[in-house]
């Protein structure tokens, strides 16, 4: 039985603790969910859920790798231009994405 593990080119990981849950963690996970498959990324980019970063004043943290950048208070709008910008690697300035 020959089973391939095949890593994705890149992660969004997404703090999904009890505050950053409470202030949108979780749905901006769905969002980007929802956007790698619309996008046609599926097996290249993966949303990885974690448990407590411990910045929990920073609610919702999250952070994009291999650009090891990592963001805090995201909004849906932020966190569509961050995906634009790290996953995509287009221009931040677009107009959200719908």
């Amino acid at each position: 039985m020959s089973k391939t593990f095949k890593a994705p080119d890149k992660v969004i990981y997404v703090c999904t603790g009890s505050k950053c849950k409470k202030k949108g963690g979780k749905d901006i996970g769905k969002l980007f969910r929802t956007m790698i498959k619309e996008m046609g990324l599926k097996g290249q980019v993966e949303v990885v859920k974690t448990e407590c970063t411990d910045r929990c004043d920073f609610a919702p943290v999250m952070s994009f790798q291999p650009d090891n950048a990592w963001l805090h208070e995201v909004t849906e709008q932020q966190a569509q231009q961050a995906f634009r910008e790290h996953i995509l690697k287009t221009d931040k300035k677009e107009k959200p994405l719908e």
